[in-house]
Protein backbone atom coordinates (compact mmCIF):
# COMPACT_ATOMS: atom_id res chain seq x y z
CA UNK A 1 0.00 0.00 0.00
CA UNK A 2 1.45 3.35 -1.09
CA UNK A 3 1.93 5.78 1.80
CA UNK A 4 1.88 9.53 1.16
CA UNK A 5 4.24 11.13 3.65
CA UNK A 6 5.26 14.77 4.13
CA UNK A 7 7.42 17.09 2.02
CA UNK A 8 9.88 19.02 4.18
CA UNK A 9 13.12 20.76 3.25
CA UNK A 10 12.79 19.72 -0.39
CA UNK A 11 12.29 15.99 0.14
CA UNK A 12 9.75 13.38 1.11
CA UNK A 13 10.01 12.32 4.74
CA UNK A 14 9.73 8.82 6.23
CA UNK A 15 6.21 7.68 7.06
CA UNK A 16 4.73 8.82 10.36
CA UNK A 17 3.73 6.37 13.06
CA UNK A 18 0.04 7.13 12.42
CA UNK A 19 -1.64 6.80 9.01
CA UNK A 20 -5.12 7.21 7.56
CA UNK A 21 -6.66 5.41 4.60
CA UNK A 22 -7.51 7.19 1.33
CA UNK A 23 -10.32 5.91 -0.88
CA UNK A 24 -11.29 6.36 -4.51
CA UNK A 25 -14.78 7.87 -4.10
CA UNK A 26 -15.97 6.56 -7.47
CA UNK A 27 -15.23 2.93 -6.61
CA UNK A 28 -15.00 2.88 -2.82
CA UNK A 29 -11.63 1.14 -3.17
CA UNK A 30 -8.82 1.69 -0.67
CA UNK A 31 -6.27 3.42 -2.92
CA UNK A 32 -3.47 4.56 -0.57
CA UNK A 33 -2.78 5.88 2.89
CA UNK A 34 -1.46 9.16 4.24
CA UNK A 35 0.84 9.92 7.15
CA UNK A 36 -0.61 11.92 10.04
CA UNK A 37 2.04 14.20 11.47
CA UNK A 38 2.78 14.40 15.16
CA UNK A 39 3.38 17.64 17.03
CA UNK A 40 7.11 16.94 16.88
CA UNK A 41 7.06 16.45 13.10
CA UNK A 42 5.17 19.71 12.65
CA UNK A 43 7.70 21.45 14.89
CA UNK A 44 10.60 20.15 12.79
CA UNK A 45 8.99 21.48 9.59
CA UNK A 46 8.41 24.88 11.19
CA UNK A 47 12.04 25.04 12.36
CA UNK A 48 13.25 24.29 8.83
CA UNK A 49 10.91 26.92 7.38
CA UNK A 50 12.15 29.46 9.92
CA UNK A 51 15.75 28.86 8.87
CA UNK A 52 14.83 29.09 5.18
CA UNK A 53 13.11 32.43 5.83
CA UNK A 54 16.42 34.06 6.73
CA UNK A 55 17.66 33.73 3.14
CA UNK A 56 14.40 33.59 1.14
CA UNK A 57 13.17 36.88 2.57
CA UNK A 58 16.34 38.54 1.25
CA UNK A 59 15.86 37.25 -2.31
CA UNK A 60 14.73 40.12 -4.52
CA UNK A 61 11.00 40.21 -5.36
CA UNK A 62 11.91 39.95 -9.05
CA UNK A 63 13.77 36.67 -8.53
CA UNK A 64 11.00 35.31 -6.32
CA UNK A 65 8.57 36.09 -9.14
CA UNK A 66 10.77 34.29 -11.66
CA UNK A 67 10.44 31.07 -9.65
CA UNK A 68 6.67 31.42 -9.80
CA UNK A 69 6.78 32.02 -13.56
CA UNK A 70 8.64 28.71 -13.96
CA UNK A 71 6.23 26.98 -11.58
CA UNK A 72 3.24 28.20 -13.62
CA UNK A 73 4.77 26.77 -16.80
CA UNK A 74 5.38 23.42 -15.11
CA UNK A 75 1.81 23.18 -13.81
CA UNK A 76 0.50 23.89 -17.30
CA UNK A 77 2.79 21.16 -18.67
CA UNK A 78 1.49 18.65 -16.10
CA UNK A 79 -2.15 19.82 -16.14
CA UNK A 80 -3.65 16.48 -17.21
CA UNK A 81 -1.64 14.53 -14.66
CA UNK A 82 -2.67 16.85 -11.82
CA UNK A 83 -6.33 16.78 -12.87
CA UNK A 84 -6.27 12.99 -12.70
CA UNK A 85 -4.82 13.11 -9.19
CA UNK A 86 -7.68 15.38 -8.14
CA UNK A 87 -10.37 13.23 -9.74
CA UNK A 88 -9.06 9.95 -8.34
CA UNK A 89 -9.06 11.25 -4.75
CA UNK A 90 -11.87 13.83 -4.78
CA UNK A 91 -14.21 12.48 -7.47
CA UNK A 92 -14.99 15.63 -9.48
CA UNK A 93 -15.01 15.27 -13.26
CA UNK A 94 -11.77 15.87 -15.14
CA UNK A 95 -12.86 19.11 -16.80
CA UNK A 96 -13.86 20.51 -13.41
CA UNK A 97 -10.51 19.43 -11.98
CA UNK A 98 -8.71 21.24 -14.79
CA UNK A 99 -10.91 24.26 -14.18
CA UNK A 100 -9.84 24.53 -10.54
CA UNK A 101 -6.18 24.28 -11.54
CA UNK A 102 -6.65 27.11 -14.03
CA UNK A 103 -8.39 29.29 -11.43
CA UNK A 104 -5.53 28.57 -9.04
CA UNK A 105 -2.96 29.53 -11.66
CA UNK A 106 -4.65 32.91 -11.97
CA UNK A 107 -3.45 33.63 -8.43
CA UNK A 108 0.04 32.47 -9.38
CA UNK A 109 -0.09 34.94 -12.29
CA UNK A 110 -1.16 37.68 -9.90
CA UNK A 111 1.68 36.80 -7.52
CA UNK A 112 4.17 37.03 -10.39
CA UNK A 113 3.53 40.77 -10.28
CA UNK A 114 4.90 40.99 -6.75
CA UNK A 115 7.68 43.51 -7.58
CA UNK A 116 4.92 46.01 -8.32
CA UNK A 117 2.55 44.83 -5.58
CA UNK A 118 5.15 45.26 -2.84
CA UNK A 119 5.97 48.84 -3.73
CA UNK A 120 5.55 51.16 -0.78
CA UNK A 121 4.88 54.90 -0.70
CA UNK A 122 7.31 57.80 -0.51
CA UNK A 123 6.89 61.45 0.36
CA UNK A 124 9.68 64.01 0.19
CA UNK A 125 9.77 66.97 2.52
CA UNK A 126 7.04 65.98 4.97
CA UNK A 127 8.91 68.54 7.06
CA UNK A 128 12.01 70.64 6.64
CA UNK A 129 14.71 68.25 5.48
CA UNK A 130 12.55 65.24 6.48
CA UNK A 131 11.39 62.43 4.15
CA UNK A 132 8.93 59.64 4.95
CA UNK A 133 8.25 56.35 3.26
CA UNK A 134 6.68 52.95 3.87
CA UNK A 135 7.74 49.41 2.97
CA UNK A 136 5.96 46.05 3.03
CA UNK A 137 7.96 43.27 4.62
CA UNK A 138 7.40 39.54 5.03
CA UNK A 139 6.03 38.06 8.26
CA UNK A 140 8.10 34.89 8.57
CA UNK A 141 6.71 31.34 8.68
CA UNK A 142 3.03 31.21 7.66
CA UNK A 143 0.67 28.26 7.26
CA UNK A 144 -2.34 27.24 5.18
CA UNK A 145 -5.00 24.65 6.00
CA UNK A 146 -7.02 23.60 2.96
CA UNK A 147 -10.34 21.73 2.52
CA UNK A 148 -10.96 18.60 0.46
CA UNK A 149 -13.18 20.19 -2.19
CA UNK A 150 -10.47 22.21 -3.98
CA UNK A 151 -7.17 20.40 -3.35
CA UNK A 152 -5.26 22.63 -5.80
CA UNK A 153 -7.17 25.90 -6.15
CA UNK A 154 -7.48 26.77 -2.47
CA UNK A 155 -3.79 26.10 -1.67
CA UNK A 156 -2.98 28.31 -4.67
CA UNK A 157 -5.09 31.06 -3.09
CA UNK A 158 -2.57 30.99 -0.27
CA UNK A 159 1.03 30.00 -0.92
CA UNK A 160 1.88 31.86 -4.19
CA UNK A 161 1.28 35.30 -2.66
CA UNK A 162 2.80 34.26 0.67
CA UNK A 163 6.10 33.07 -0.80
CA UNK A 164 6.18 35.88 -3.37
CA UNK A 165 6.07 38.31 -0.44
CA UNK A 166 9.13 36.60 1.06
CA UNK A 167 7.51 34.30 3.62
CA UNK A 168 8.10 30.58 4.00
CA UNK A 169 5.08 28.31 3.99
CA UNK A 170 3.68 25.20 5.72
CA UNK A 171 0.78 23.64 3.77
CA UNK A 172 -1.63 21.28 5.52
CA UNK A 173 -3.87 19.79 2.79
CA UNK A 174 -6.95 17.73 3.48
CA UNK A 175 -6.04 14.21 4.54
CA UNK A 176 -8.76 12.97 2.13
CA UNK A 177 -6.99 14.10 -1.06
CA UNK A 178 -3.39 15.21 -0.47
CA UNK A 179 -1.68 13.89 -3.63
CA UNK A 180 -2.15 17.00 -5.77
CA UNK A 181 -0.47 19.24 -3.18
CA UNK A 182 2.43 16.80 -2.95
CA UNK A 183 2.85 17.15 -6.70
CA UNK A 184 2.77 20.94 -6.32
CA UNK A 185 5.66 20.69 -3.86
CA UNK A 186 7.71 18.70 -6.36
CA UNK A 187 7.01 21.18 -9.16
CA UNK A 188 7.97 24.14 -6.97
CA UNK A 189 11.29 22.46 -6.25
CA UNK A 190 11.77 21.80 -9.97
CA UNK A 191 11.00 25.48 -10.64
CA UNK A 192 13.95 26.44 -8.44
CA UNK A 193 12.29 27.22 -5.13
CA UNK A 194 14.91 26.75 -2.39
CA UNK A 195 14.44 23.86 0.02
CA UNK A 196 12.44 24.70 3.12
CA UNK A 197 10.45 27.57 1.59
CA UNK A 198 7.40 25.42 0.81
CA UNK A 199 6.68 22.41 3.02
CA UNK A 200 3.74 20.01 3.17
CA UNK A 201 2.57 18.49 6.43
CA UNK A 202 -0.21 15.93 6.21
CA UNK A 203 -2.28 15.26 9.27
CA UNK A 204 -5.41 15.59 11.33
CA UNK A 205 -6.34 17.74 14.34
CA UNK A 206 -3.01 17.14 16.05
CA UNK A 207 -1.15 18.70 13.13
CA UNK A 208 -3.63 21.57 12.89
CA UNK A 209 -3.41 22.38 16.59
CA UNK A 210 0.38 22.31 16.39
CA UNK A 211 0.28 24.96 13.66
CA UNK A 212 -2.26 27.09 15.53
CA UNK A 213 -0.26 27.22 18.74
CA UNK A 214 3.38 27.18 17.63
CA UNK A 215 5.19 30.39 18.54
CA UNK A 216 7.07 30.61 15.22
CA UNK A 217 4.00 30.51 12.95
CA UNK A 218 2.98 34.10 12.26
CA UNK A 219 -0.23 33.70 10.24
CA UNK A 220 -2.85 31.07 9.43
CA UNK A 221 -5.07 30.84 6.33
CA UNK A 222 -8.00 28.42 6.45
CA UNK A 223 -10.95 27.40 4.28
CA UNK A 224 -13.59 24.97 5.54
CA UNK A 225 -16.78 24.65 7.55
CA UNK A 226 -17.95 27.40 9.89
CA UNK A 227 -17.53 25.48 13.17
CA UNK A 228 -13.93 24.65 12.28
CA UNK A 229 -13.29 28.19 10.99
CA UNK A 230 -14.47 29.59 14.32
CA UNK A 231 -12.16 27.22 16.16
CA UNK A 232 -9.21 28.07 13.92
CA UNK A 233 -9.82 31.80 14.30
CA UNK A 234 -10.30 31.81 18.07
CA UNK A 235 -7.40 29.47 18.80
CA UNK A 236 -4.83 31.05 16.49
CA UNK A 237 -5.86 34.58 17.51
CA UNK A 238 -5.37 33.66 21.15
CA UNK A 239 -1.78 32.79 20.30
CA UNK A 240 -1.24 36.15 18.64
CA UNK A 241 -1.39 35.09 15.00
CA UNK A 242 -2.95 36.78 12.01
CA UNK A 243 -5.90 34.69 10.81
CA UNK A 244 -8.13 34.57 7.77
CA UNK A 245 -10.65 31.74 8.18
CA UNK A 246 -13.31 31.20 5.54
CA UNK A 247 -16.32 29.23 6.72
CA UNK A 248 -19.56 27.84 5.35
CA UNK A 249 -22.24 29.16 3.04
CA UNK A 250 -25.86 28.99 2.00
CA UNK A 251 -25.86 30.75 -1.34
CA UNK A 252 -29.15 32.03 -2.72
CA UNK A 253 -30.12 32.69 -6.31
CA UNK A 254 -32.84 35.33 -6.46
CA UNK A 255 -34.88 34.58 -9.58
CA UNK A 256 -36.99 37.52 -10.73
CA UNK A 257 -40.07 37.04 -12.94
CA UNK A 258 -38.43 38.98 -15.79
CA UNK A 259 -35.29 36.79 -15.88
CA UNK A 260 -34.27 34.91 -18.99
CA UNK A 261 -35.41 31.55 -17.64
CA UNK A 262 -33.46 29.38 -20.08
CA UNK A 263 -30.27 31.22 -19.18
CA UNK A 264 -31.03 31.01 -15.46
CA UNK A 265 -31.76 27.27 -15.53
CA UNK A 266 -28.63 26.52 -17.52
CA UNK A 267 -26.56 28.51 -15.03
CA UNK A 268 -28.32 26.94 -12.07
CA UNK A 269 -27.63 23.37 -13.15
CA UNK A 270 -23.89 23.90 -13.06
CA UNK A 271 -23.97 26.06 -9.94
CA UNK A 272 -26.08 23.61 -7.94
CA UNK A 273 -24.79 20.25 -9.14
CA UNK A 274 -21.26 20.92 -10.39
CA UNK A 275 -18.71 19.03 -8.30
CA UNK A 276 -21.68 17.27 -6.65
CA UNK A 277 -22.48 20.52 -4.83
CA UNK A 278 -19.25 20.36 -2.84
CA UNK A 279 -18.43 24.02 -3.37
CA UNK A 280 -18.62 26.86 -0.88
CA UNK A 281 -19.96 28.98 -3.75
CA UNK A 282 -22.56 26.45 -4.93
CA UNK A 283 -26.11 27.72 -5.32
CA UNK A 284 -28.22 25.65 -2.93
CA UNK A 285 -31.36 27.80 -2.69
CA UNK A 286 -33.47 29.44 -5.38
CA UNK A 287 -35.81 32.20 -4.25
CA UNK A 288 -38.48 32.13 -6.95
CA UNK A 289 -40.26 35.48 -6.91
CA UNK A 290 -43.98 35.77 -7.63
CA UNK A 291 -45.24 33.13 -10.07
CA UNK A 292 -41.90 32.10 -11.66
CA UNK A 293 -41.64 28.93 -9.53
CA UNK A 294 -43.82 26.68 -11.69
CA UNK A 295 -42.00 27.59 -14.89
CA UNK A 296 -38.67 27.05 -13.14
CA UNK A 297 -39.61 23.55 -12.00
CA UNK A 298 -40.92 22.67 -15.45
CA UNK A 299 -37.58 23.56 -17.05
CA UNK A 300 -35.39 22.12 -14.30
CA UNK A 301 -36.91 18.65 -14.07
CA UNK A 302 -35.89 17.28 -17.49
CA UNK A 303 -32.36 18.68 -17.16
CA UNK A 304 -31.88 17.13 -13.72
CA UNK A 305 -33.27 13.80 -14.86
CA UNK A 306 -30.87 13.71 -17.81
CA UNK A 307 -27.81 14.63 -15.71
CA UNK A 308 -24.95 12.20 -16.42
CA UNK A 309 -23.58 10.91 -13.11
CA UNK A 310 -20.63 8.53 -12.81
CA UNK A 311 -16.88 8.15 -12.51
CA UNK A 312 -15.31 11.54 -13.14
CA UNK A 313 -12.56 9.91 -15.21
CA UNK A 314 -15.17 8.84 -17.78
CA UNK A 315 -15.72 11.23 -20.71
CA UNK A 316 -19.12 12.95 -20.93
CA UNK A 317 -19.82 12.53 -17.19
CA UNK A 318 -21.22 15.75 -15.66
CA UNK A 319 -21.27 14.93 -11.94
CA UNK A 320 -19.11 12.59 -9.91
CA UNK A 321 -19.41 11.06 -6.43
CA UNK A 322 -19.20 12.67 -3.01
CA UNK A 323 -15.83 12.63 -1.26
CA UNK A 324 -16.42 9.84 1.28
CA UNK A 325 -18.84 7.28 2.62
CA UNK A 326 -19.29 9.38 5.76
CA UNK A 327 -20.12 12.52 3.79
CA UNK A 328 -22.55 10.58 1.60
CA UNK A 329 -24.37 9.44 4.75
CA UNK A 330 -24.46 13.01 6.09
CA UNK A 331 -25.94 14.49 2.90
CA UNK A 332 -28.43 11.63 2.65
CA UNK A 333 -29.60 12.42 6.18
CA UNK A 334 -30.33 15.99 5.09
CA UNK A 335 -32.47 14.67 2.23
CA UNK A 336 -34.39 12.49 4.69
CA UNK A 337 -34.79 15.47 7.04
CA UNK A 338 -36.21 17.59 4.22
CA UNK A 339 -38.86 14.97 3.51
CA UNK A 340 -39.74 14.66 7.20
CA UNK A 341 -39.99 18.44 7.54
CA UNK A 342 -42.56 18.60 4.75
CA UNK A 343 -40.67 19.81 1.69
CA UNK A 344 -41.69 18.31 -1.65
CA UNK A 345 -38.88 16.07 -2.95
CA UNK A 346 -39.40 16.34 -6.71
CA UNK A 347 -36.19 14.47 -7.64
CA UNK A 348 -34.79 11.85 -5.27
CA UNK A 349 -31.10 11.22 -5.93
CA UNK A 350 -30.98 8.45 -3.35
CA UNK A 351 -32.38 6.09 -5.96
CA UNK A 352 -29.38 6.51 -8.25
CA UNK A 353 -27.33 3.44 -9.18
CA UNK A 354 -24.14 3.80 -11.22
CA UNK A 355 -23.37 0.69 -13.25
CA UNK A 356 -20.21 -1.15 -12.14
CA UNK A 357 -19.70 1.45 -9.39
CA UNK A 358 -22.12 0.21 -6.75
CA UNK A 359 -19.55 0.72 -3.99
CA UNK A 360 -18.88 4.33 -4.99
CA UNK A 361 -20.14 7.27 -2.94
CA UNK A 362 -22.80 8.42 -5.39
CA UNK A 363 -25.88 10.51 -4.72
CA UNK A 364 -27.92 11.71 -7.65
CA UNK A 365 -29.15 15.27 -7.98
CA UNK A 366 -31.93 16.09 -5.51
CA UNK A 367 -34.54 18.82 -5.93
CA UNK A 368 -36.84 20.10 -3.19
CA UNK A 369 -39.77 22.45 -3.74
CA UNK A 370 -41.89 24.45 -1.28
CA UNK A 371 -39.03 24.76 1.19
CA UNK A 372 -39.63 27.10 4.15
CA UNK A 373 -37.17 29.10 6.29
CA UNK A 374 -37.46 26.95 9.42
CA UNK A 375 -36.38 23.75 7.63
CA UNK A 376 -32.86 22.43 8.25
CA UNK A 377 -32.30 22.01 4.51
CA UNK A 378 -32.65 25.79 4.24
CA UNK A 379 -30.86 26.87 7.40
CA UNK A 380 -27.79 24.62 7.22
CA UNK A 381 -25.05 24.07 4.67
CA UNK A 382 -25.53 20.63 3.09
CA UNK A 383 -22.47 20.55 0.79
CA UNK A 384 -24.00 18.09 -1.63
CA UNK A 385 -26.15 17.94 -4.78
CA UNK A 386 -29.31 19.18 -3.06
CA UNK A 387 -31.17 22.20 -4.45
CA UNK A 388 -34.05 23.85 -2.59
CA UNK A 389 -36.72 26.05 -4.17
CA UNK A 390 -38.49 28.60 -2.02
CA UNK A 391 -41.54 30.46 -3.32
CA UNK A 392 -41.58 34.11 -2.23
CA UNK A 393 -44.21 36.72 -2.96
CA UNK A 394 -41.97 39.61 -3.94
CA UNK A 395 -38.44 41.01 -4.19
CA UNK A 396 -38.35 42.67 -0.73
CA UNK A 397 -39.27 39.36 0.92
CA UNK A 398 -36.50 37.55 -0.97
CA UNK A 399 -33.92 40.19 -0.07
CA UNK A 400 -34.90 40.03 3.59
CA UNK A 401 -34.49 36.23 3.64
CA UNK A 402 -30.96 36.49 2.26
CA UNK A 403 -29.99 39.25 4.67
CA UNK A 404 -31.37 37.41 7.69
CA UNK A 405 -29.45 34.20 6.97
CA UNK A 406 -26.43 33.57 9.20
CA UNK A 407 -24.18 32.96 6.18
CA UNK A 408 -23.17 35.66 3.74
CA UNK A 409 -20.72 34.06 1.33
CA UNK A 410 -22.14 34.37 -2.18
CA UNK A 411 -25.42 35.21 -3.88
CA UNK A 412 -26.81 35.99 -7.32
CA UNK A 413 -29.76 37.76 -8.88
CA UNK A 414 -31.11 36.82 -12.29
CA UNK A 415 -33.08 39.64 -13.85
CA UNK A 416 -33.32 41.90 -16.89
CA UNK A 417 -33.98 44.92 -14.71
CA UNK A 418 -31.01 47.19 -14.12
CA UNK A 419 -32.92 48.89 -11.34
CA UNK A 420 -33.51 45.63 -9.46
CA UNK A 421 -29.92 44.49 -9.97
CA UNK A 422 -28.48 47.78 -8.76
CA UNK A 423 -30.69 47.80 -5.67
CA UNK A 424 -29.76 44.19 -4.92
CA UNK A 425 -26.00 44.83 -5.22
CA UNK A 426 -26.24 47.81 -2.90
CA UNK A 427 -28.48 46.34 -0.20
CA UNK A 428 -27.71 42.61 -0.03
CA UNK A 429 -25.63 41.63 3.01
CA UNK A 430 -23.34 39.16 1.26
CA UNK A 431 -19.65 39.36 0.41
CA UNK A 432 -19.73 38.20 -3.22
CA UNK A 433 -22.60 39.07 -5.54
CA UNK A 434 -23.44 37.96 -9.07
CA UNK A 435 -25.76 39.65 -11.55
CA UNK A 436 -26.84 36.99 -14.03
CA UNK A 437 -23.66 35.18 -12.92
CA UNK A 438 -24.40 32.14 -10.71
CA UNK A 439 -20.99 31.63 -9.06
CA UNK A 440 -19.44 35.09 -8.60
CA UNK A 441 -15.92 34.02 -7.62
CA UNK A 442 -13.73 37.12 -8.03
CA UNK A 443 -10.74 37.02 -10.35
CA UNK A 444 -7.33 36.68 -8.72
CA UNK A 445 -6.58 40.41 -8.80
CA UNK A 446 -9.65 41.00 -6.63
CA UNK A 447 -10.13 39.35 -3.22
CA UNK A 448 -12.35 36.40 -2.21
CA UNK A 449 -14.40 36.29 0.97
CA UNK A 450 -17.87 36.41 2.46
CA UNK A 451 -19.61 38.26 5.27
CA UNK A 452 -21.25 37.27 8.55
CA UNK A 453 -20.44 33.71 9.65
CA UNK A 454 -18.81 32.91 6.32
CA UNK A 455 -15.57 34.73 7.19
CA UNK A 456 -13.57 35.21 10.38
CA UNK A 457 -10.86 37.84 10.23
CA UNK A 458 -10.68 41.27 8.61
CA UNK A 459 -9.00 40.37 5.30
CA UNK A 460 -10.20 38.31 2.33
CA UNK A 461 -8.08 35.88 0.33
CA UNK A 462 -5.80 36.59 -2.64
CA UNK A 463 -5.82 39.85 -4.56
CA UNK A 464 -4.86 43.05 -2.70
CA UNK A 465 -6.04 41.62 0.64
CA UNK A 466 -3.73 38.66 0.16
CA UNK A 467 -0.70 40.91 -0.13
CA UNK A 468 -1.81 42.87 2.96
CA UNK A 469 -2.34 39.65 4.90
CA UNK A 470 1.12 38.22 4.18
CA UNK A 471 3.08 41.44 4.82
CA UNK A 472 3.58 43.97 7.59
CA UNK A 473 3.86 47.67 6.91
CA UNK A 474 6.86 49.63 8.15
CA UNK A 475 6.89 53.44 8.06
CA UNK A 476 10.23 55.25 8.06
CA UNK A 477 10.84 58.94 8.76
CA UNK A 478 14.39 60.24 8.10
CA UNK A 479 16.36 63.47 8.44
CA UNK A 480 19.97 64.03 7.44
CA UNK A 481 21.05 67.18 9.32
CA UNK A 482 23.69 69.34 7.67
CA UNK A 483 25.55 71.87 9.79
CA UNK A 484 22.73 73.22 11.99
CA UNK A 485 22.40 71.78 15.50
CA UNK A 486 18.97 70.33 16.33
CA UNK A 487 17.64 71.77 19.57
CA UNK A 488 16.12 69.59 22.27
CA UNK A 489 12.31 69.76 22.35
CA UNK A 490 9.91 68.37 24.97
CA UNK A 491 6.68 68.73 22.99
CA UNK A 492 4.98 66.44 20.51
CA UNK A 493 7.07 66.68 17.33
CA UNK A 494 5.40 68.44 14.41
CA UNK A 495 6.66 68.94 10.90
CA UNK A 496 7.58 72.48 9.87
Amino acid sequence: MHTITHFVNGQHTPASSRVQDIFDPATGEHSSQVSLASEAEVGEAIAIAKTAFETWSQVTPLNRARVLFKFKALVELHMDEMAQLITREHGKVLDDAKGEIIRGLEVVEFACGIPHLLKGEHTQQVGGGVDSWSVNQALGVVAGIAPFNFPVMVPMWMFPIAIACGNTFIMKPSEKDPSAVMRIAQLLKEAGLPDGVFNVINGDKEAVDSLLTHKDVQAISFVGSTPVAEYIYSTASKYGKRVQALGGAKNHMLLMPDADLDQAVSALMGAAYGSAGERCMAISVVLAVSDVGDALVEKLLPQIQSLKVGNGLTPEIEMGPLISKQHLAKVTQYVEAGVQEGAALLVDGRKLSVASHQQGYFLGACLFDHVTPEMSIYREEIFGPVLAIMRVKDYPTALELINQHEFGNGTAIFTQSGEAARHFCHHVQVGMVGVNVPIPVPMAFHSFGGWKRSLFGPLHMHGPDGVRFYTKRKAITARWPVGKQIQTEFVMPTMK
